[in-house]
């Protein structure tokens, strides 16, 4: 029953999704496309609930296993994946681009990633990463009659091949060198030390999960991407896919290779250094504000591997909730992206957003919060996540890279400032359309989390250092 009880979120999404898409199919309306997303809303809302009352487990003989981690970052999942649904109904209705499929390829991108950060196996593990990016590869070339959503669709689709191959590569390898590919066994033939066919694995396993989190310099595909999907589906890519990778970067580096923490330290460093200084210098000079928000985000993983790198449960602590509040952030700014719409058609240039504060004082204050808690100005919940991590790192004796990313953070003020100066000081007619409701309302969510977690943050900090502790026993 203990099984039972902590299979039913998977299983509820995969036969939901399955009953969606037969319904979708069979409906005699000519667009299900708004019932079917309410469905899938509906459904996630349901399978975050079970998520949080389901038991420890381990199942299927070792390859999943749910604990308190699985169930933090599950929540982020469903929490990302929901928002970008209620985003994409007005937008993809407005861009002709509502499909029905599309809410059922987000459902089954939100399984494989659940199914990802529970696998207790490289093969399940493998799984589900496969699952996710199948979705999400489709999910980017929904505009299928845009140059630019099919081209973005086939960057990712060659892309996310090579850092597939890289993973299983890798996963061979482990195998190959340790005899298993369960992680409680690789932790234990792990426990004192491992070969260099092992280290060579680890770094190509090491390299796949860092495609997936767009951490620099395996960040190539991000920027493209990010301008060429639909905005409604980049705002599902900035969000529930970075939580379920970075969920499964710590689990796989602290679960299986936990004991090899002295080889694979270094080496999440320079991805953290890397990140921060290339996503902070290359957002400078964008001029479209989803690619800004692509070197974004590769910063943002930056700074959040910097708990990893430390290897405590005090850094893994740090770094989960600096991507729940990345989380929700992220969504919160692309409700403004997704609400940026002249005369029916969507706009992208931050130069567009001239004289934003005149007209829609509310939308404009809304992301200037997104933009000044990204940049890490207090009280703001970006602030406290920065703090966090800068502070962990630090107390563990890790100065340089503490300053490294005090830097590249005062750098990436700069392109943050910038969309908030073009709002409020240039003169312009931007004359945008009405902010759908749906977007209204992630927007309003974001902000009021982005202000207030300063007064209530100690339940987040507890449910995440219970959640560290439960990763790394």
């Amino acid at each position: 029953m203990t099984e039972t009880y902590s299979l039913l979120p998977a299983l509820f999404l995969g036969v939901g999704g399955m009953v969606l898409l037969l319904g979708g199919v069979l409906a005699k309306k000519t667009d299900a496309t708004s019932a079917v997303t309410f469905g899938a809303v509906v459904l996630m809302i349901i399978a975050a609930v079970l998520t949080w009352l389901a038991p420890d487990a381990v199942l299927f003989g070792g390859l999943l296993k749910t604990s308190l981690f699985t169930r933090y970052a599950d929540i982020l999942v469903y929490l990302g994946a929901i928002a970008a649904l209620i985003l994409s109904v007005d937008y993809n209705k407005r861009e002709k681009i509502a499909r029905f499929e599309y809410p059922i390829l987000v459902l089954f991108a939100v399984l494989g990633m659940i199914v990802m950060i529970s696998a207790a196996d490289m093969m399940t593990l493998y799984v589900g990463f496969e699952l996710q990016s199948l979705a999400l590869y489709i999910s980017a070339a929904l505009a299928r009659d845009s140059l630019r959503s099919t081209e973005a669709g086939l960057k990712y689709f060659v892309l996310g091949a090579l850092a597939s191959g890289l993973l299983v590569y890798g996963i061979s390898l482990v195998y190959g060198f340790a005899g298993t590919t369960n992680f409680a066994t690789l932790a234990e033939v792990f426990r004192h030390g491992a070969d260099y066919g092992t280290i060579v694995g680890l770094v190509f396993v090491l390299v796949g999960l860092a495609f997936k989190i767009s951490a620099a310099p395996f960040h190539m595909w991000a920027p493209d991407v990010y301008e060429g999907a639909p905005s409604s589906v980049t705002a599902l890519f900035a969000t529930a896919p970075k939580a379920a990778a970075m969920a499964l970067f710590l689990s796989v580096m602290e679960g299986p290779f936990g004991h090899l923490v002295d080889e694979w330290q270094s080496l999440i460093q320079i991805l953290a250094v890397l990140s921060m200084v290339i996503g902070a210098l290359a957002a400078i000079g964008q001029s479209n504000i989803k690619r800004l928000l692509a070197y974004s985000s590769v910063s943002h993983m930056g700074f959040a591997l910097m708990g990893l790198a430390t290897g405590t449960v005090a850094g893994v602590q740090a770094t989960l909730v600096y991507i729940a509040l990345y989380v929700v952030m992220s969504f919160g700014a692309f409700a403004c992206v997704v609400a940026m719409r002249r005369n029916g058609q969507a706009v992208e240039r931050i130069e567009d957003l001239a004289g934003l504060s005149g007209e829609h004082p509310a939308y404009a204050f809304a992301f200037a919060l997104f933009m000044w808690s990204m940049a890490g100005i207090p009280p703001l919940a970006g602030f406290f996540a920065k703090l966090y991590v800068f502070a962990t790192a630090f107390n563990h004796g890790y100065d340089t890279l503490t300053i490294i990313g005090i830097i590249a953070s005062v750098i990436s003020a700069f392109y943050y400032l910038r969309v908030i100066k073009v709002m409020y000081f240039d003169q312009g007619q931007p004359q945008f359309d009405k902010t759908s409701a749906g977007a209204g309302f992630v927007m309003a969510v974001g902000a009021v989390i982005t202000m207030f977690f300063v007064v209530i943050p100690g339940p987040l900090m507890a449910v995440a250092g219970a959640a560290a502790k439960a990763l790394m026993g």
